[in-house]
């Protein structure tokens, strides 16, 4: 059994529409996929709708998470030094880092939850507006209806004002623009957005019935860097897993990652982390054990696994 836990489509900042993803994921072999869109799930009934016979759906959702450091914290634990110096790009000057919890099968309807995701959605559009702003001022013209043009439905966030940075030759690819000259956090063009504590988020999702799995935790290249005594924490406050197979964890970083899951009792998730064209992930390019895509299940009481009719 194939299992990819961790996708994105139209709905957030992918490419294939939901339809698309599902029909993509069957025909990539898989025999379960996880639509997972940035503090959303408005791609979940086009996706069931579409979802072929063989393949099973799995709800979710990746929440925008910030998480509090305290005074004098590093990211990423006790790694080498050049992944501190890694780790400290994504360190904002408040003292925080960014994290994105992956909810897999919560109750989408739940309010508390629901009133949270709509702050954040409803914060995407003046974020990204302000950005094109400043993006302008450093002389890089970039206009808001590009951007707007990019995202279509889906909810709009950096990687499509990225991708009007793309149409202008500006940069050579998305990944180009979260450097700390463009989009980085604290980059000359970067601005804050509204995101959860990630302890709210477990309590938050756990209300609602899902299951939690930090996403790419340890991820230096792209600066998501989260220490490993947070990990901890977020362990005692109810956290289920951490994903380690993920394009952006090398071989050691996994094996660290294995070792702090073991001793946290915490499970271990793989996936792609797909975006369609936008970035060179496949689908099933990493995936997750059969025993842990059980657990998961067997711990959500939220929403259920959706199978494939063959839509």
């Amino acid at each position: 059994m194939r299992i990819d836990l961790h996708t994105h489509s139209t709905a957030s900042d992918g490419t294939d529409t939901p339809a698309e993803l599902v029909r993509n994921a069957a025909a990539s072999g898989l025999d379960v996929v996880a639509l997972t869109d940035h503090d959303t799930v408005a791609g979940h009934a086009e996706a069931r709708a579409a979802l072929p016979a063989g393949l099973t759906l799995v709800t979710g959702a990746e929440l925008s998470c910030r998480l509090r450091l305290p005074a004098g914290a590093r990211p990423g634990g006790a790694e080498s030094a050049g992944a501190h110096a890694a780790a400290d790009t994504d360190t904002d000057t408040d003292g925080s880092v960014s994290l994105h919890m992956l909810a897999y099968l919560f109750d989408p309807d739940e309010p508390e939850l629901f009133r949270e995701r709509e702050l954040v959605r409803d914060d995407r559009t003046p974020r990204a507006q302000a950005m094109v702003v400043k993006l302008r001022e450093l002389g890089v013209p970039v206009s808001w209806e590009q951007v707007a043009k990019i995202a279509g439905d889906g909810a709009v966030g950096r990687p499509h004002v990225a991708a009007a940075m793309v149409e202008l030759g500006i940069i050579a690819s998305v990944s180009d623009a979260f450097t700390p000259d463009w989009l980085a956090n604290d980059g000359r063009a970067y601005v804050e957005k509204h995101e959860l504590d990630p302890f709210d988020a477990i309590r938050l999702v756990k209300a609602a019935g899902g299951v939690t799995v930090c996403a790419h935790p340890l991820a230096f290249k792209r600066g998501q860097c989260v220490p490993e005594s947070a990990i901890a924490e977020l362990a005692s406050a109810g956290l289920d897993g951490i994903e380690v197979d993920h394009m952006d964890h090398d071989e050691p970083t996994r094996a660290r990652l294995r070792g702090l899951a073991a001793d946290l009792g915490l499970l271990i998730t793989g996936s792609s982390d797909y975006h369609g064209s936008r970035k060179t992930c496949r689908l099933g390019e990493y995936t997750t054990d059969p025993e842990i895509y059980g657990e998961i299940i067997r711990r959500a009481t939220g929403a259920f696994p959706v199978p494939g009719a063959g839509g």
